[in-house]
């Protein structure tokens, strides 16, 4: 209900007032009944433009420390995450990731819609990288429609380490920086029933994974990196070439 409240009086229309998303490829969501959403992760604004671009209640796993931060500020912010269907979860790994596909299914089982980040985390140069395949685990289990969604230029309003929205871009090239309008592109629902109880064998999962991948990288029209962005991250941090590594061959996070 605090959700419902939230987004269709408050966040909502702010969000649509101030930067306009352009969204596409809604009439792909289904009006009722269960979903898998996969989406590219370019920015913290992600999770904000896609639940309010779709009229049902998105739920996306969020790190629990945005939810237990101390004094006003804490309470606020949790309270905004909330209001835009987001719920905690611990991210760190082992018994944490099974927790959250747990919560997954169990959603999509009450007929949810439910929004994961096949990436793992945000990209780091506006690239797309390869798919963890905790994804494919949940579609095959859940045997849902997966609905594609490509976030568009919010890395360039929100770009990374700020939290403050940079209204104009400057691209190579141009003189004027120009007004930055992000997107949210639906894609046609992928139906994965072919590979029912197929969820331990991990050849189908990475199969799975790279065609949602393959799906997403249509959408948005990222150039693709077939390496984890965690250890892209890395390698960013410690000063060295994400290319040069792909090159080599070392795409394995550390």
């Amino acid at each position: 209900m605090l959700y419902l409240f939230l987004r269709r009086f408050f966040v909502a229309p702010l969000v649509k007032l101030l930067f306009r998303p352009k969204v596409t490829g809604l009439e792909h969501v289904p009006a009722d009944g269960p979903a898998l959403l996969v989406s590219n992760h370019l920015a913290f604004c992600d999770s904000i433009f896609l639940p309010v671009s779709v009229p049902r209640q998105i739920v996306f796993p969020a790190k629990s420390e945005y939810f237990t931060a101390p004094g006003l500020k804490g309470k606020l912010v949790a309270t905004f995450f909330r209001s835009v269907g987001q719920i905690p979860i611990d991210r760190s790994g082992g018994r944490a990731s099974l927790a959250a596909l747990n919560t997954g299914l169990e959603i999509l089982e009450k007929g949810g819609l439910f929004g994961i980040y096949p990436e793992g985390t945000r990209s780091p140069d506006g690239r797309l990288y390869k798919g963890k395949t905790g994804v494919a685990r949940m579609a095959i289990v859940a045997g849902v429609p997966v609905i594609p969604v490509a976030m568009i230029d919010t890395h360039k309003l929100q770009p990374a380490g700020r939290m403050k929205p940079t209204l104009f871009y400057r691209e190579k090239g141009r003189l004027l920086p120009r007004l930055v309008r992000p997107g949210v592109a639906f894609g046609a629902p992928m139906d994965f029933s072919r590979y029912e109880g197929m969820e331990r064998d991990r050849f189908v999962l990475r199969s799975v994974t790279d065609e949602i991948m393959y799906a997403l990288m249509g959408l948005s029209g990222q150039e693709y990196v077939d390496m984890y962005a965690d250890k892209a991250k890395e390698l960013i941090k410690a000063g060295e070439s994400v290319d040069e590594h792909v090159r080599l061959g070392d795409t394995k996070a550390s």
